[in-house]
């Protein structure tokens, strides 16, 4: 999995966002430790999941104790079995206890994120349909979130609203037409970027598609009307289904034909897998 320079500041942004929150003025509580004392810590999982955040989890003790040293025993997108042992950490008594819930956040969360993509995406395997995540994400981690999509083995949609043009019913509404509004998204977008337009019925796909598209997102359609989209548009664009997926339906929608399917909960409705950190005085 690709971790990028934009990923690694965004740790570094992140962590640092996070202990700043919890310790505040200074962890008050790990005071009543001696300052010299030394420990270890164990982290194991409580549950099944995909393992994702290791980088977040490293960087919250480096950031308090640069001698940290954390030595992982299974890597993200690895899956972890109940009482498996994840990693060790030896440090300070004072950096375990202070930077332990920021770590186990960041793993339990984004571990969670990946957990639910690899899930999704074994419910569609054989189909050609790929998982595609949202914007819906948590406010402040989005990058790490549409990290853990892709070891999940999700596909990420654009990252913001600068890296994609989604065009929707209101921008339809004030533009004139989906021609209109095409032809304008066209002369602004950057090559880089691409344009989407959102279809609420098969009358509308087909004005998407004599205008040129090259991606359609079905919103909210039947799975009659995702299978007729599918047979008008021929392969001329990539359609994408959004709205109403669930894991009991998401198989049916793969199997209409569609080439994405677009799932909030992905990011927005997230199960933090149960983690235990351990503490083992030196």
């Amino acid at each position: 999995m690709e971790f990028t320079e934009q990923l690694r500041v965004e740790v570094q942004r992140s962590v640092a966002a996070s202990l700043a929150e919890d310790i505040g003025t200074g962890d008050l509580t790990a005071r009543l430790v001696q300052a010299n004392r030394m420990a270890r810590g164990r982290v194991i999982t409580r549950e099944d999941a995909i393992l994702c955040g290791t980088a977040w989890f490293d960087a919250a003790f480096m950031a308090l104790e640069p001698d940290a040293s954390v030595i992982w025993h299974a890597r993200d997108g690895e899956r972890i079995k109940p009482g498996q042992l994840l990693c060790e950490i030896d440090a300070s008594a004072r950096a375990l206890l202070t930077a332990e819930r920021t770590g186990l956040n960041f793993v339990q969360l984004l571990s969670g994120t990946a957990t639910m993509t690899a899930t999704y995406v074994q419910a569609v395997a054989g189909t050609g349909a790929k998982i595609v995540d949202t914007r819906k994400t948590l406010p402040g981690l989005r990058l790490a979130q549409k990290y853990a999509v892709r070891v999940g083995g999700g596909t990420n949609h654009r990252i913001g609203l600068y890296d994609g043009i989604l065009i929707k019913e209101n921008h339809i509404i004030a533009a004139g037409s989906i021609k209109a509004v095409i032809e304008n998204a066209r002369a602004i977008a950057p090559s880089n970027v691409f344009i989407e337009v959102e279809v609420e019925n098969l009358g509308q796909l087909e004005e998407a598609l004599a205008a040129g598209a090259k991606m359609i997102l079905l919103d909210n359609m039947s799975l009659d009307q995702m299978r007729e989209a599918v047979a008008i548009n021929k392969g001329r664009a990539e359609l994408e289904a959004s709205g109403g997926v669930n894991l009991e339906r998401v198989r049916a929608i793969a199997e209409t034909g569609v080439d994405r399917i677009s799932i909030g909960s992905l990011t927005k409705d997230v199960h933090a897998v149960d983690l235990s950190l351990r503490h083992v005085e030196e």
